[in-house]
């Protein structure tokens, strides 16, 4: 996993729950990394559950809720340092049934060693889009935060609903419906 995944994760728990937790989290973790990151660097997944399930232990908040926050989260760095993913798009459904054939290309470019979530559009009307999301690391709810940021960018409101093709979230399809 890239390590600005990792970098922007301890960022975001330093600003929603202080350096406190950061060092916390990080020394009550066995980390072969020892929590060293650079967003340059690349990282094995199991430290990202490992620090995820530890702050989630602190925060008493579930993990897939905390990948929500975390994906809110890391839009804000998409739209701060990636403007041109956002200048070609006028609409929040366009942009994302265009997360495989467009952006995950644009990333790629960047991090060519990135190891990608699929997401395959199996519907796409102007108001709704359906696409089944399938990833080993089961991070469905982080991409998910990432859809209600995209909504709010494009100042849109959107009932998204969830539903676990396989149980162990590998393989989830998102039901997107612009309000």
């Amino acid at each position: 996993m890239k390590g600005i995944v990792f970098t922007e994760f301890l960022e975001m728990v330093e600003e929603k729950y202080g350096l406190e937790m950061v060092d916390d989290i990080i020394e009550n973790t066995n980390l072969q990394s020892q929590g060293a990151y650079t967003s340059v660097g690349t990282y094995a997944f199991s430290e990202m559950l490992q620090l995820l399930q530890n702050l989630s232990l602190k925060t008493k908040i579930l993990v897939d809720d905390l990948l929500l926050i975390y994906g809110e989260h890391f839009f804000n760095l998409l739209e701060k340092n990636y403007p041109s993913f956002f200048s070609v798009y006028h609409d929040p459904i366009q942009m994302l049934a265009s997360i495989e054939d467009h952006i995950h290309v644009e990333v790629l470019k960047i991090y060519p060693d990135a190891e990608l979530p699929t997401f395959e559009v199996v519907y796409r009307k102007q108001d709704t889009l359906i696409m089944i999301y399938k990833s080993s690391r089961a991070m469905h709810h982080f991409g998910l935060g990432l859809m209600h940021k995209t909504f709010e960018y494009f100042n849109s409101k959107a009932t998204i609903v969830l539903e676990k093709i396989k149980q162990d979230g590998t393989e989830v399809k998102f039901v997107i419906t612009k309000n």
